[in-house]
């Protein structure tokens, strides 16, 4: 059988983020217990122009694949190549914006599934962009989510927002002016920005609050303060070895000595009761998503299975 290329559209039309979650969840799981491996990612830069690349095995599922994409000051271009494992051939080339929103989304719900402390009603949301979008729709797919407070520098762009999402999701959004209310007395806080430098004031956490910070893959970015970090009695990643390459959350707290690697734990030990995410229902718990291959090939696998069912989505290659 020719591998089959599928685009942007028919993705959409395919996967929901309910199964979002749940694949996240079971391939978290199988990372955990060796039944996936991740490659974490690496990128290759020229003048105006990044190439990133991860890559990914799920024995578990008997696939393997690789996501690539490009960013340049016109914006982005994903796209993830599936693999059958027994016979090594590629089973589908995908067009992956759509594919990877939904799986960063998906950590996230998988982390407040494990990681908060009883049901989440409300939450603060920094950011109003494409990314913070599927983090309300994975909260509200495993947590009975009415409200939320937003924050972004675009007063605008939050007001649209707020506006967009209360009607597709049903929920009270409530944009705001100042970033504590964002924060205070919260249960739940996402970070999903692009910005460079932290965007609240830790400080102002509650105890018990979860905060799933997603937004920076880079060093050189942190959405966090030193405060967050240091107050936070647990610290969980999606993955050590890939937080340690890309996490700039955590660098300042490290080099004032607030923060070492040997506290964290990993989201996938935490789903396969091999690891302790939350001390108890006080602890600020801090969960830092930087995005792995394993999470879009285990998707991307889900998307294949569903559309090759109908014969009216895809094309084939001459591969």
């Amino acid at each position: 059988m020719t591998p089959r290329f599928y685009r942007e559209s028919e993705v959409s039309q395919v996967l929901d983020m309910s199964t979002a979650v749940e694949v996240v969840d079971e391939c978290l799981r199988q990372l955990a217990i060796g039944g996936a491996e991740n490659v974490p990612r690496h990128r290759s830069r020229t003048s105006g122009f990044v190439l990133h690349s991860m890559s990914a095995t799920a024995g578990y599922l008997n696939v393997a694949g690789w996501k690539q994409y490009a960013t340049t000051a016109s914006g982005a271009r994903f796209h993830v190549g599936l693999y059958d494992c027994e016979r090594g051939r590629m089973k589908a080339l995908i067009e992956a914006d759509r594919l990877g929103q939904m799986r960063t989304g998906a950590v996230t719900g998988v982390a407040a599934r494990y990681l908060a402390h009883g049901p989440i009603t409300q939450l603060g949301l920094f950011g109003s962009g494409w990314q913070a979008e599927s983090q309300l729709e994975a909260i509200k797919a495993v947590h009975p989510l009415s409200r939320v407070f937003v924050y972004s520098r675009d007063e605008a762009r939050r007001q649209s927002f707020a506006a967009r999402m209360s009607e597709e999701l049903q929920i009270e959004i409530i944009p705001v002016h100042d970033p504590r209310e964002a924060v205070e007395d919260l249960p739940l806080i996402i970070t999903a920005t692009a910005s460079k430098t932290p965007v609240f004031d830790g400080t102002l956490l509650s105890e018990g609050a979860l905060v799933c910070a997603m937004g920076s893959n880079w060093l050189q970015k942190a959405e966090l303060d030193v405060n967050a970090v240091r107050l936070a009695d647990n610290i969980v990643c999606d993955s050590l070895e890939a937080c340690k390459l890309e996490a700039g959350d955590f660098v300042a707290a490290q080099e004032k000595g607030y923060f070492d690697w040997d506290k964290p734990v990993e989201l996938g030990a935490v789903v396969a009761n091999l690891a302790v995410g939350r001390n108890n229902k006080d602890s600020v718990v801090i969960f830092k998503s930087v995005g792995l291959a394993i999470e879009d090939v285990a998707l991307a696998e889900k998307f294949y299975q569903r559309a090759m069912t109908n014969p009216g989505l895809g094309v084939s290659l001459p591969l």
